[in-house]
């Protein structure tokens, strides 16, 4: 189990990695070739796409950081869990729920939900 809350842990710090060079890095260690994004706003498939959202994201939040909400539920290779996007300390302008699937270590594909949007 705790290596599943520390995959997840791995998982919001690429969301948090700014320098493209180090995110595709820490993508190529966590992902599987063959891996899938799914959430209301994007699809993605494969490490590059993934890389490309995370990129996009970043570029549509500046400055914003990711962290883990309530905590990690997770069995069989798959977790469950909140995060929120907001300025370091502040209150979070978007907060998600994401399920994750983990194959041999590797994130397989991530389910996404979004529960708080901003509306402008």
């Amino acid at each position: 189990m705790s290596d599943l809350v520390e995959l997840v842990h791995d998982y919001l710090a690429i969301w948090n990695e700014t320098d493209p060079t180090a995110r595709r890095a820490l993508v190529d260690a966590l992902w599987t070739e063959d891996c899938t994004y799914v959430d209301p706003m994007a699809e993605a498939h494969g490490r590059d796409q993934v890389d490309a959202v995370i990129g996009a994201v970043q570029a549509q939040f500046p400055g914003l950081v990711f962290t883990l909400g309530e905590g990690v539920d997770s069995h069989h290779e798959q977790a469950r869990f909140t995060w929120e996007l907001g300025p370091e300390g502040g209150e979070a302008l978007v907060v998600g729920f994401d399920v994750a699937v983990f194959e041999g270590g590797r994130l397989r594909s991530v389910h996404g939900f979004l529960d708080k949007v901003p509306t402008a």
